[in-house]
């Protein structure tokens, strides 16, 4: 698989944020059948730097009650990436 689409987007919410300013961890969503050493890959590639450790993982679908049965929303899988501290991300 190609490193782009691997790492789908960055996430971006309060606790990944604070993360990312004082672990230097941070988080993407990634395709569910990606492996970390892809995932490791796939960011070092992308945003040339080097990375320390990849801990990933699913959030099972909500399964909603709709007018017209039930709906399933689908999987994700999270990557959290911890960057050398020397280097950094600008997400922004």
């Amino acid at each position: 698989m190609k490193s782009t689409t691997i790492i789908r987007k960055p996430i971006v919410t309060e606790k990944a944020t604070i993360e990312s300013n004082e672990f230097n961890r941070f988080t993407f969503e990634v395709d569910t059948r990606a492996t970390k050493a892809q995932v490791k890959r796939a960011v070092e590639e992308i945003y040339k730097v080097r990375v320390v450790g990849v801990a990933t993982r699913r959030r099972k679908g909500e399964t909603r009650r709709t007018r017209h049965g039930y709906a399933t929303s689908g999987t994700i899988k999270r990557a959290i990436v911890k960057i050398h501290p020397e280097d950094s991300i600008q997400l922004f």
